[in-house]
């Protein structure tokens, strides 16, 4: 997912996946952490047309 450096800026970032996607567990709506290519930290998005889902580990 690119994300442009506006969008990356409002968004609030997250140094790890897993407090990125604990605090997805929180919200209301389904929400799905990805890695910025440009601040390399994790954002939250809800978007999920087009994705691939993670593989179970």
């Amino acid at each position: 997912m690119k994300t442009r450096p506006g969008i990356c800026n409002r968004k609030r970032r997250f140094p790890t996946r897993e407090e990125a996607e604990a605090v997805a567990l929180q919200a209301d709506v389904t929400l799905r952490a990805y890695k910025c290519a440009l601040c390399k930290q994790f954002h939250l998005t809800s978007r999920t047309k087009g994705l691939r889902v993670p593989r179970a580990v």
